[in-house]
Parts: C-alpha cells; structure tokens; sequence
C-alpha cells in the first residue's frame, strides 16, 4: 500500500509519469512521432531568433512598464511575431484545396523518341526529379478527404528543359471498347466557375446544395458520364496511393523531325486499385478527415514507395479528323482496343516534404507549363485552363510564385525580362531589363529541339455549344456491360442518398436524363428514391 500512496505522490508532484495500458499498447506511425524524429536529429537546441536573427532573451514575457502596467510598443519581439502570425495563412485554391504531396522521380522505361523530342523521354533509364500533389477537387481546406468528390493528381517534373506541369485528375472510366480504366471530365466546355460553384457551399446558408449540384447535372447532360462514375463504386479511392491518373486533356507530341500526334496520359498505379464503400467512408470522414494524407505520408516515410506506370495513348491527326466524335472532347474517353495504351516509364514517389505549407500548399501547378516535345490541342478545356490556372496562382502566391524553391526549375537557370514584384527572388543581377539589347541580355535559342510546331486551322468564329453531342453511348456501355448488380444497386443507391434531399422537379429532370443512359437505370433509380423517402424521419426532406 505505501509502494502505491508512493508511486502516486510522484505522478502527482511530477517525478513519475502516469502509465496507461492502452498508451502501451497503441502502435506509433511516422506521423505520431515527427516530433520525436526531429528532437532525435537535433543534438541540442538552436538560439532562438527574431526573423532578423537576433538573438531572444525572454520570449515567455512582453515588456511592460512594471509587473501591472501597459506594454510597450518598442517590445519588437513581441511585434515581430504577432505581424507575422497575422498573415501566416495565404487564401487557398479555388478547387483542388485540401491535399497531400511528395517527392519522388519518373524513370524512362521504354523508348517513345518516334513520338516526341521531349528531353525527358530521350532515353531509357533517364530520371527527372518530380514532386506531386494529390487533392480532392470541391472540399475546403482541412475537409475530409474521403469525400465522394474527384481527386486531383497534379505532376510537376523538374527536366532539363524547364518545368513540365501534367495537371491531372481521378476518374475512373470503362466503355464498350477495352472494358479498362480510361478518364474523362464533367464538362467539354468552359462553363467550370458555374461547376465549381455547384460544388461548393451555398452563399447564404454555407452548406452543400445538392439542389444545385443536381440541377446543374440535369441542365449539362454531357456531365452523366464523370456523375455515374464518381457515385459508382469506383467514387471514392481508399487513399491516394490506391488510385490511377489522367492527364485529362488530349495534348500533341512533336518529335525531332517535326512531326506530330496527338496523345493522352495515363498514370496506372501499381499498387493496384482500392475504393471505399460508401459507409466506410463516412465514419472515416468523422474518426480521421485526413486519412489519405496520413496514409501517404507514413507509407512513404516506411519506405513502402508508391509507385504508377505512365502510358501513352497516340492518335495521329489524320485519325482525328475521321473518328467518330471529337477526339478533343474531355467527356469521352479514347478506345483502347484502336489507341492501345504505350508503356513509357515509372513514376516513384520517396521522399515526404520537410515542410507542407512551403512544399505542398506553395506548389503551383499550370497545364500552360510545357516543355518542346510537348505541345497543346485544339481542346478548350485545355485552352482554358492555360489561362486560368497561372491567373489564379498569381492571386495566391503573388507575380514571383515560380521562384519559390518549390516551384523553381531547379535542374535550369531562369533568363528572361520579366522583373521585381512581391518576394522576388532570383534578380539576374545586372542583366538588361529590355529586348533586343546590345549588352549580352538573353536571345532566343533558335534550333529545330526549341522551333514551335507549325500547324493550320480554319473555320467559322462562333459561340458553339456543343453540350448535347453523344452524350449518353459511353454511359449506356458502362451500364450494361460495365457493371455488375450488385455495383448497379450500389451506385444507385448512392444516387438516390444524395437526390432525396433535393426537389421534385430536379430529380425528375436527372431521372429523365438516366433514362436516356438506359430505361433501367431510371426506374431502379426512381424506386430507390422513394424506397428512401418512405424511410425518411424528416418530412421536410424533399418538396
């Protein structure tokens, strides 16, 4: 009895620490210990400093004049950090804003020069240094990420050619003619603000409306494709090294000699494909929002790298003239059975940043940022984003965000004309700020390697609205041959969970756009619906 009354007064004053049996118990990850792991690589403490590097005496106390009385406005230490803890936050990206990144490189694997002079792909066994950023596509920051949302897969490959950005995206897609995963998107068009609002919360009330996602849904058929996928089993990935990505867009490949192709890029990952069900993603949601970002971190820092295969799809412009819908059509997705896929090399990710804010939230990703070898399509999805994706980092991180160390083509130096701003970084010293000049400011390097592909187009300048062209084949195949029962009633009754909250008119009108999917998915849709009003404890939950 006096050992116990002993080891108690201890705790008590302090000189033993309680032992609990579950704390002895719990396995610890990288995550619980980082830490740990830094006080392990930190033999003893730093000096602590003003952001000037001056040395702090007292950091615990504010200067004051006596014990009692007011402080003083010379007290810098103090102003130093409250100025800086004020505008410690920066605004966050429109979409794409919760996420996780990490270091790594790309390997060539298979030699593709046929298709492009890209120095990346010169030659088999080449490796570029990349970093990579994974993200849901609607969530605000610090939201859950097993949401049922599209997730984003943004690549950034530091080559000797400058920066190539391959802004990417996770959907899942299967048609008729390869029974594979493919990707396709919501949108043909650039109507994406008006997505994107439909996505987020509501300007008044700030909740989710699933009256304006679904009326949005119904009003673009072209969009059905990307919806029955993203509430398909397939919706929610079990993580982000569990999920494959696309490059969306259909880009062109030009190689030494000039010639050109148009072609797609696939991620497949090699860790092999898992999903979340729709329940288990909930309770994750409420038990560990960041359970992606955890995952991917500790399996990284375990040393068990995640690794995907890249892909090329290539379709050449006679090919694209003839098939039989747009080729540039971000909603459909290319057969694999004609455009089988060409493997081209690895993508490994080994390395966790040291610090998120500046490494992951600081990335910057552009599809205008490409590199010769690589080149753009007629694709306006494609065209829009060249411009909207640099204008919205500008926003963010300022005119200079490309000189951030994360950002910055580090495996080149940057020449150019373009000066001063916010955070500038890089000054190029004494270099003229004007072109032409005679006093040795950077030229133009005009070899075939740099030279642009020249290309041709012609016809009529309108405001075409294609929002209505074939919409519904792709679908119809992944109905019917795609899935499974079971996966039917699944994806339907997801369907149906999020459209019980909405109004009559607008379930009517997505009804009526399943039924031109297939007549089954319509009623099985219908049923659900009313199976899940007539067990609803709200009477308000549909009008």
């Amino acid at each position: 009895m006096e050992v116990v009354a002993e080891k108690i007064s201890n705790i008590l004053i302090g000189k033993e620490p309680p032992k609990s049996p579950v704390h002895q118990t719990v396995q610890k990850f990288p995550t619980d210990k980082q830490l740990e792991s830094y006080k392990e690589k930190t033999a003893t403490p730093h000096v602590l400093t003003t952001s000037t590097g001056a040395p702090i005496y007292e950091k615990k106390a504010v200067l004051t004049v006596g014990p009692r009385g007011p402080m003083l406005m010379q007290d810098f230490v103090y102003l130093n950090e409250m100025a800086h803890f004020d505008r410690e936050r920066i605004p966050e990206r429109v979409v794409h804003a919760n996420g996780a990144g990490a270091h790594g490189y790309f390997e060539v694997t298979h030699d593709i020069t046929q298709y492009t002079k890209a120095d990346i792909f010169s030659e088999i066994g080449k490796k570029t240094p990349c970093f990579v950023r994974f993200s849901t596509v609607g969530g605000d920051r610090g939201s859950a990420d097993t949401a049922r949302d599209p997730r984003g897969f943004a690549i950034k490959f530091y080559t000797n050619d400058g920066n190539w950005d391959l802004v990417s995206i996770y959907i899942a897609a299967i048609t008729k003619y390869s029974l594979q995963n493919n990707q396709h998107f919501s949108f043909r068009s650039n109507i994406f603000p008006s997505f994107i609002h439909t996505q987020k919360r509501n300007p008044q009330t700030h909740l989710r409306d699933p009256n304006a996602m679904f009326d949005y849904f119904g009003l673009r058929p072209e969009s059905i494709h990307q919806v029955m996928f993203l509430f398909s089993d397939r919706g929610i990935p079990d993580g982000y090294r569990f999920m494959d990505g696309f490059g969306s867009h259909t880009f062109k490949l030009v190689n030494k000699v000039g010639h050109a192709v148009y072609c797609k890029f696939h991620f497949k990952c090699q860790q092999g494909n898992k999903f979340l069900k729709a329940e288990d993603a909930t309770r994750i949601a409420g038990e560990d929002p960041d359970y992606a970002i955890r995952d991917l971190f500790n399996a990284i820092e375990n040393g068990d790298f995640p690794q995907w295969e890249l892909n090329l799809q290539i379709m050449t412009f006679e090919e694209a003239e003839k098939w039989e819908f747009n080729p540039f059509d971000l909603t459909k997705v290319w057969p694999h059975k004609e455009f089988p896929l060409i493997p081209v090399g690895r993508l490994v990710l080994n390395r966790n940043p040291m610090n998120y804010f500046a490494e992951v939230e600081q990335s910057a990703f552009c599809p205008a940022h490409i590199v010769p070898g690589i080149d753009f399509s007629p694709d306006r999805m494609l065209q829009g984003r060249i411009f909207s994706y640099p204008d919205t980092q500008f926003h963010r991180l300022g005119p200079n965000y490309q000189q951030l160390p994360i950002n910055c083509p580090f495996a080149t130096k940057v020449h150019n004309y373009q000066r001063d701003g916010f955070s500038t970084i890089h000054s190029q010293d004494g270099c003229p700020v004007y072109h032409p000049n005679s006093f040795n400011g950077p030229q133009e390097l005009t070899t075939e390697h740099t030279k642009e592909h020249v290309f041709s187009t012609s016809g009529d300048v309108c405001r075409f609205d294609d929002g209505n062209l074939n919409n519904f084949e792709q679908p119809r195949e992944f109905w019917t041959r795609v899935l499974k029962e079971d996966e039917k009633d699944r994806m339907v009754k997801n369907f149906a969970g999020a459209l019980v909250a909405c109004d009559q008119k607008i379930v009517d009108r997505f009804i009526g756009i399943c039924a031109q999917v297939h007549s089954d998915f319509a009623a099985r849709l219908n049923e659900a619906i009313n199976n899940q009003m007539g067990n609803a404890t709200d009477p308000k939950a549909r009008s």
